[in-house]
């Protein structure tokens, strides 16, 4: 059952999207980016690791920022400090993501704005793998 107009934009953007560019994604895995990033890819998503101080995470090769990515992305998925968020919000308009997903800790309301005055769906703080973990576990409950 979902709950809210959040939940329901949540679950929208987690059924449409099939490629999420990791803003951040470090190739260390006690960082949560990895964390997050290893069950994406275990559950179907693909991913693009952007990160200008990695080679490539996951045996995926990474691009040093969101403009070097060859491809349509669906998702931009933000693991960095807020003060970068409103560059990235740019940066993400830029190429055309429909969506902007700041994770725990990312959180940045100019960011935001800038995301969704360019008609992006933003989601500001919940973390992408326990809301896919939850709508799972939902739809599996319905489904006895």
């Amino acid at each position: 059952m979902v709950n809210s107009e959040e939940d329901r934009l949540i679950e929208d953007i987690l059924d449409r999207v099939r490629t999420i560019a990791i803003v951040g994604l470090s190739s260390k895995p006690s960082r949560p980016s990895n964390t997050v990033s290893a069950y994406l890819l275990s559950v179907g998503f693909n991913i693009i690791p952007v990160n200008p101080h990695e080679k490539e995470v996951f045996g995926i090769p990474a691009v040093g920022r969101l403009e070097d990515i060859d491809g349509p992305v669906d998702l931009v998925s933000v693991f960095r400090r807020p003060p970068e968020g409103p560059a990235l919000a740019r940066s993400a308009a830029a190429i055309g993501a429909p969506a902007y997903w700041m994770q725990p800790g990312a959180e940045s309301e100019p960011a935001a704005e800038i995301a969704r005055t360019a008609g992006m769906d933003v989601i500001s703080g919940p973390c992408i793998m326990v809301q896919h973990r939850l709508l799972t576990l939902r739809r599996n409950a319905n489904v006895r």
